[in-house]
């Protein structure tokens, strides 16, 4: 019988994380370097993955290795993808964490229904969806001769139900429907990938409720009222979930998505 420390050491593993250098890649990052696996730690160009690689490898001790890749862009993916594919052996964990979130700033993103751009879904399709395939279709071949093989998508609750628009009442938030299209269409192309990469490689979701990062306190408590467990997340939420998908001590489950939500979505 394996032990439960045997079934979450990742010694001799290795993780890609995309959008590792933003809060919940970080955390992620962390997480998976602490049951020992080597890292590859992939964000946008511009972003500190250098000081972030160090700082892992002084903590933890394993190997950690970074590329730049603009997943929006095509051929970036290409280019990565055939990188990663001639200069490594193994891939045993992807964890699909990068997304496009947009902002204020970004014309027809965070604006009523009628103002919302096909342009700007284009954009988000890109990034949420369609290079999550590229990835998993590129590196597929690399993760199908490594042990313990899996892939970790991260959606989101807005992939499972609707928006409630009482708690934007009075802010500048919103709930653009690309959002919430992309993730759940990756709740379907995890399903999707389950069945068709096993027995070799397992797939599963995340799907975290909100995440509390700077909001207006009149959404926090509206959002938090309708939470059982009293709080929206923080990114220490995701650790043991995740640790769980990556890890044996979920050697048997495959095509799963598993909401972290305190509790939100039995209400």
């Amino acid at each position: 019988m394996s032990s439960i420390k045997e079934l979450s050491d990742l010694s001799n593993r290795r993780a890609l994380i995309t959008g590792a250098n933003g809060n919940l890649g970080r955390v992620f990052a962390d997480t998976l370097a602490e049951l020992g696996a080597d890292l590859y730690l992939v964000d946008l160009p511009g972003t500190n993955l250098e000081e972030q690689s160090y700082e892992l490898n002084k903590k933890w001790g394993v190997r950690v290795e970074f590329s730049t890749c603009d997943l929006e862009s095509q051929n970036s993916r290409t280019e990565f993808i055939s990188k990663l594919s001639n200069t490594s052996s193994m891939l045993n964990i992807l964890v699909n964490n990068a997304a496009f979130v947009g902002s204020s700033l970004i014309d027809g993103w965070n604006v009523p229904f009628e103002q919302q751009s096909v342009d700007v879904w284009r954009r988000v399709m890109e990034v949420n969806l369609i290079a999550i395939f590229d990835l998993c279709q590129g590196l597929h071949p690399l993760m199908r001769a490594s042990v313990g093989a899996n892939i970790v998508n991260i959606t989101s609750i807005y992939g499972i139900s609707g928006p409630d628009w009482s708690l934007y009442e009075n802010t500048d938030m919103g709930n653009p429907a690309a959002y919430a299209s992309s993730k759940s269409g990756l709740i379907g192309l995890t399903r999707w990938l389950a069945a068709t990469l096993s027995p070799k490689i397992r797939v599963n979701a995340i799907a975290p409720g909100g995440i509390l990062r700077n909001q207006p306190v009149e959404f926090v408590n509206r959002y938090c009222n309708g939470v059982p467990l009293g709080r929206m997340a923080t990114e220490e939420d995701l650790r043991g979930v995740l640790a769980f998908l990556a890890t044996d001590l979920s050697k048997y489950v495959t095509g799963q998505i598993l909401t972290v939500d305190g509790g939100r979505g039995i209400l």
